[in-house]
């Protein structure tokens, strides 16, 4: 995917450090979905206002699979929020693997 072919890192500040905790996800496993190789990821032209955004769905190290929302700023991935998947989600992972 064209949107994490020059990712050079994440970009955590405190407009989105710990952000997803009242999911009960940490910032360490939301990265660690990037680095799935059947992670699935969709344009979210809904979402999409001034810059581009983007649907992950991939697991962690511990088989933990999330749903997340990011865009690039500056060559790093900036993370908008990041849940559990749900069940219709689940289905779109396994069916793209």
């Amino acid at each position: 995917m064209k949107a994490l072919k020059d990712q050079i890192g994440f970009d955590w500040d405190k407009g989105n450090i710990n952000k997803n905790r009242k999911h009960t996800v940490k910032d360490k496993e939301t990265e660690e979905t990037f680095f799935d190789f059947n992670k699935v990821i969709y344009k979210d032209p809904l979402h999409s206002g001034q810059e581009e955004r983007f649907i992950l769905l991939g697991k962690t190290k511990n088989e933990r699979l999330l749903y997340t929302v990011f865009t690039v700023r500056k060559r790093k991935v900036r993370i908008i929020s990041s849940r559990d998947i749900n069940k219709k989600e689940i289905k779109l992972y396994e069916k793209t693997n």
